[in-house]
């Protein structure tokens, strides 16, 4: 089955992000109440080569010319899954000198083997989005076989062995973690990991859950003042490309609402393409009962409606 790379992806962090998905849809060591893409539907500490990395590789290579900014390794579950992940970012080595980056919930850090597979990347990005067990397990409903220490182990260890960029990803959300008992436990956890960066980020499409509460702007910022160093708040990414328009198929805006779901903007940014033909794409896959809409603080977004095969 082909698919596994999408975008690029418009990434507020990463500009345009070429995307390699590792796992079958929703396949992840977490069910965190706010992810994009819904609820985890195989909860799994399984490695395993879950797709052909051959396949994967050869993909990837059919796309190079897009020339994104980063070859992202995330997608629709736990990318640290696929086993061969280290194989992997060896064979895009030997096609690319596009920087690789790892998005991944952290929660298979504490592995050595996990930790060896990731050296050869460029950037780690792994997620802490509790300072306790407690919050840890609302927030984020991990395995039964994930807990909280071990969580927060893996992420200082791999810290002390990966020498390249390492940036901790904090997912606020209101009610939950912006109580300053729960930012001190994560100021704490921070503290103890000493990434290079903490990027602070909170709800901006549509969550698993509806009580998955977004943290105003403004509240984002007073809080990333009180991390030492401050922390960032992860910007809205705005294409200025204007010039740089081609045409994306059906099936390449497809294969990115069934990762992420994306605003009108934020297709036209990743894909390079005009505004308009998006819009008039997107309406089509919608009166097809491809693509569904929702609103998420006043802002349209759009999804892929995930086929379910009988």
């Amino acid at each position: 089955m082909s698919g596994h790379v999408f975008g690029p992806v418009p990434s507020r962090r990463l500009g345009r992000s070429l995307g390699v998905d590792l796992v079958p849809f929703k396949t992840c060591t977490y069910d965190c109440i706010y992810c994009q893409l819904g609820r985890t539907t195989c909860k799994t500490l399984q490695r395993k080569e879950w797709v052909l990395l051959e396949l994967v590789l050869q993909e990837l290579e059919e796309k190079l010319d897009m020339r994104p900014d980063y070859i992202t390794l995330s997608g629709s579950g736990e990318p640290t899954l696929f086993s061969p992940i280290d194989k992997l970012i060896e064979g895009i080595r030997t096609l690319t000198d596009i920087p690789v980056a790892v998005l991944t919930n952290g929660s298979l850090l504490g592995s050595w083997d996990v930790q060896r597979e990731l050296c050869g990347a460029d950037l780690v990005i792994p997620s802490l989005d509790a300072g306790n067990d407690p919050t840890f397990r609302l927030v984020n409903r991990p395995h039964e076989g994930v807990s909280f220490e071990r969580m927060l182990a893996g992420l200082i260890a791999f810290r002390r062995r990966f020498r390249k960029q390492y940036w901790l990803e904090v997912f606020l959300l209101g009610g939950y973690t912006t109580f300053e008992r729960e930012l001190a436990d994560i100021r704490h956890c921070v503290d103890l990991i000493q990434p290079d960066r903490v990027q602070l980020n909170t709800v901006t499409r549509p969550p698993a859950e509806n009580h998955a509460i977004a943290v105003p702007r403004t509240r984002l910022e007073e809080i990333a003042a009180t991390f030492s160093p401050p922390a960032e708040v992860i910007a809205e990414f705005h294409s200025v490309d204007a010039l740089a328009v081609g045409e994306a198929s059906r099936e390449e805006i497809l294969q990115l609402l069934r990762r992420r779901p994306c605003s009108i903007d934020d297709i036209a940014g990743g894909l390079r393409m005009h505004r308009n033909e998006v819009l008039k794409s997107v309406e089509h896959l919608n009166t097809e009962g491809l693509v569904e809409g929702s609103q998420v603080a006043g802002k349209s977004y759009y999804r892929a409606v995930q086929q379910h095969s009988g």
